[in-house]
Formats: structure tokens, C-alpha cells, sequence
């Protein structure tokens, strides 16, 4: 039995979809205004593996991930930049996707626009209105009460006194409640727009995921998800118009992803701390970086520095190695590490766990290398391949992975030829050859490994 910690509850519970055997899970994405940086890079990893396990153990899994294509930044940078709205949305997707690509985060089932959505919105609007949870202001605006909802945060656990208490009230806003948002947003003069029964508007950001999630996975689902920031008050204002609107429980299981701190502080472009996904990318092998996120519960703080990175690296290094020069074997049936594995990530995906596990492995088979039992190799390897493929990891060839990144004036034919002139270097006893070769390698960042099987070569 899988047990995952609900933020509803705040515990653990064990289980169970709504239809046995199937998953239903939506997680809300990216706002596509710019390129999507490291906490994004969190929270997509994060769900991957989700996915990816419960696929594992047998789930058949339904994932949607929408994209906000409409919003006042995006509205605000396409001004800025001097393009329209969908040129930088349909850039910004394409970056997207290509950074999800070089992390090894699969595509979900579905990755709905709210701009297609906008006659589901609408809909949703209109019932809330006919049901007396939303009204329409003077302005054009409409507006979701939060005092009609007797469940308003139960999500986040705040209360609507403390809310209304804290509220700053503008004097010239349309809304009878500080703390009611808004569902539609009259057009500003030039601004795009869509028409609707209260004037030409734009939907609001929270009914946005309301309208697309009850679309693709119905009035309830199994799992919601996203990043620390949005449970309030983005996923508690869902909660409330969604149950408003249908009717009918929401969500049965709620996820957040833990935050990202570097070098221990908020990461934040005011404190100069500030990373794109691509930036990292530029510095660090995409798997390492998949690797520093993985090896950390997806629920804990994550602290990127440099430091962190260099080690998540050199751990990677361990487990390819192991595998490395060994064919794995084929049709390997469970071992007593698949149940290690299954124990540690049915206990709400405890990678760091996996992690360790992946480890056992490796360890066991390097022994197997000492013993020289072949067939006890390949087998290993076949289980370590398998569990790595669950996390997103141990995919590439090891050689692959080992030689990525070499620099550009220095072929891999090159560092070959170099390598075979060391050898014979070293056959006529001329060790200064020998050694020099190796520090100019060395010196180009590329690192000789010397074993019984002969000398293999990676990137430093």
C-alpha cells in the first residue's frame, strides 16, 4: 500500500484512487512569461517520479500539467519585449519543453491552455453566479464571495477573520470583500480579450485550473500537485469555486513540493540568487542536476549551491561506474533490492531512500567484480538499470555519460590515440612520457582511469 502525505490532513494516508488501479492527477505548470527556473525544475522532477513510480507499481495514470498562457505578466513582459502575447507564450512553451527534455521529465497525458479553455471558464463562472458564490461588480469584473464557502481554508488552515483582519482595502475596488478575487477581469483598453455575459474580459488565474482540471479528470480526481507557493491562496481558491461550482469534493489528495533555498537563503532575483533552469544547464550535466533534485524527499527543502552539485555529481559517478563495461542482463526477476526500493518509495516517494538503495546495489556489484562472478554482474546491473529508470536515472550509456562535455578542441579520437601512446609509453618504461601524457589530459580536464581490463577516459 502506497501512503502519501496529504497537505489536506497533514499526515500520511494510505492510498486509494477513486477507480482502482487508475490515477488521476493534475499539477498545476508554468506561467509561460519566461524561462523556467530551478524551483520549476523542482517541482517537474518531482512529479515525474510521482508518475513514474505509481506507473512502476502498476497504476495506470491519467497526468495533466496545464500551461497559463494568459496573466498580467505575461500581458506585462509581451509590452515590454514589443511582441504579442502568444509570439512570447509560444517561445516560452518551446523553452519549456526543451529544458523538461534535457531533465528527462517525461511529457504528461495532457498539458491544457488555459486560453482554450475559455468557454469551460465561463461555464464555471456562471454557475458560481447562479448559485450565489460570485457576483458581478460595476467595473466589468467578477468576483468569487469567499464568505459563501464555509470551507474557505481548510487547504492552507487560515482563517477568514485573520484573512479579512490582515486585508489592505482599496477603497476604489469594485470587490464587497478585501478577500474576494476576482474569476473574470474587464479588458483594459487594447489589452486582449474575449466576450463573455459581463463585457470582453480575461479570465482570473485561480479559475483557470478549476475550469481545466474538472474538464480532463471530472468534478473529483485523485491527486492535485504543485509547487509550495500556490497552496495559498491559489489552491485554496480553487478548493472554494470548485466546490462552489460542482457541487462535489475536489481533490481527494493534495501535494506541494518543498522549496528551493540556495546557499540557505530564499532564491529571490532582488538577493542576485536567481537561476533559470538553462543557466545550470550550462554549467552541470543535465543528470547531475536531475540527481541533486531526486536524492532530497520531493517534500523537503532543497539547497542549491555549488558545493551540493560537485557532490551530487561525483555520487552519480559511483553508480556508473558500476555499470561500467558491463552488459546488464535481460528478463532479471525481482530481487530483495526491487523490495527495498518498493518499501522506501511506497512510504510517500522517499527518494532519498531510493536513492541509497540504488547504492546497495552498486556496492553489491563492484563485490561481484572482485568475485569475478559474471553472471551475478549482469544481474545486478539489470536491477540497478531498472530501479535508476524509476527515478529518471542510469539511463545513458556509461561511456556516454563519462566522456559528455569533452571540450571542443579534443576529439574523442584524440584522447584515444593519446591514451595508446601513453600505453606504449609505459611498455618501454619511458614513465616521464607516460606521466606527461596524463597531466596534459589531466590538464584539458579529462581524467584516465587504469584498471586490470586497461584504461578508460572521463570528463573531469
Amino acid at each position: 500500500m502506497i501512503r502519501i502525505y496529504n497537505t489536506l490532513s497533514q499526515q500520511k494516508e494510505d492510498f486509494q484512487p477513486i477507480q482502482p488501479g487508475k490515477v488521476r492527477m493534475y499539477v498545476c505548470g508554468m506561467t509561460v512569461y519566461d524561462y523556467c527556473h530551478l524551483g520549476h525544475a523542482r517541482v517537474l522532477v518531482a512529479f515525474d517520479v510521482i508518475t513514474r513510480y505509481l506507473r512502476h507499481r502498476g497504476y495506470d495514470v491519467h497526468y495533466v500539467r496545464n500551461i497559463t498562457d494568459i496573466d498580467d505578466k505575461i500581458l506585462r513582459r509581451a509590452d515590454e519585449n514589443g511582441e504579442t502575447f502568444t509570439d512570447l507564450t509560444e517561445r516560452m512553451i518551446s523553452a519549456m519543453h526543451e529544458d523538461e527534455r534535457r531533465l528527462g521529465v517525461q511529457a504528461p497525458d495532457e498539458e491544457p491552455k488555459a486560453t482554450e479553455f475559455i468557454d469551460e471558464i465561463i461555464a464555471m463562472i456562471h454557475q458560481l453566479i447562479h448559485k450565489g458564490h460570485a457576483y458581478a461588480a460595476d467595473n466589468g469584473d467578477v468576483y468569487f464571495s469567499v464568505d459563501s464557502f464555509d470551507g474557505y481554508g481548510k487547504l492552507s488552515k487560515k482563517k477568514l477573520e485573520d484573512l479579512l483582519a490582515g486585508a489592505r482595502v482599496d477603497v476604489e475596488q469594485a470587490k464587497k470583500s478585501p478577500a474576494d478575487f476576482a474569476l473574470w477581469k474587464a479588458a483594459k483598453p487594447g489589452e486582449v480579450s474575449w466576450p463573455s455575459p459581463w463585457g470582453d474580459g480575461r479570465p482570473g488565474w485561480h479559475i483557470e485550473c478549476s475550469a481545466m482540471s474538472t474538464k480532463c479528470l471530472g468534478d473529483t480526481f485523485d491527486i492535485h500537485g504543485g509547487g509550495p507557493d500556490l497552496l495559498f491562496p491559489h489552491h485554496e481558491n480553487e478548493i472554494a469555486q470548485s466546490e462552489c461550482a460542482t457541487g462535489h469534493h475536489f481533490v481527494n489528495t493534495w501535494m506541494h513540493a518543498g522549496a528551493i533555498r540556495v546557499n540557505k537563503e530564499k532564491m529571490s532575483k532582488s538577493l542576485g540568487n536567481f537561476f533559470t533552469i538553462r543557466e545550470i544547464l550550462d554549467s552541470y550535466p543535465p543528470e547531475v542536476v536531475r540527481y541533486f533534485l531526486v536524492s532530497s524527499h520531493y517534500r523537503s527543502q532543497v539547497d542549491y549551491s555549488e558545493d551540493n552539485l560537485i557532490e551530487a555529481g561525483q555520487t552519480l559517478e559511483r553508480l556508473y561506474h558500476a555499470l561500467r563495461g558491463v552488459i546488464p542482463g535481460k528478463d532479471v526477476p525481482e530481487s530483495h533490492f526491487d523490495r527495498q526500493f518498493h518499501e522506501v518509495m511506497d512510504d510517500d516517494f522517499n527518494t532519498a531512500g531510493a536513492i541509497s538503495v540504488l547504492h546497495g546495489v552498486a556496492g553489491a556489484l563492484n563485490q561481484a567484480r572482485r568475485d569475478g562472478d559474471e553472471g551475478r554482474i549482469r544481474e545486478l546491473a539489470a536491477v540497478l538499470v531498472r530501479l535508476g529508470s524509476v527515478l529518471g536515472l542510469l539511463q545513458q550509456d556509461p561511456e556516454a555519460f563519462f566522456q559528455a562535455g569533452v571540450p571542443d578542441d579534443l576529439s574523442a579520437e584524440q584522447i584515444e590515440a593519446m591514451i595508446e601512446a601513453r600505453a606504449n609509453a609505459r611498455k618501454e618504461k619511458n614513465f616521464a612520457e607516460a606521466d606527461r601524457i596524463r597531466d596534459e589530459l589531466q590538464d584539458k580536464g579529462i581524467i584516465l582511469d587504469d584498471s586490470r581490463e586497461g584504461t578508460t577516459w572521463r570528463r573531469g
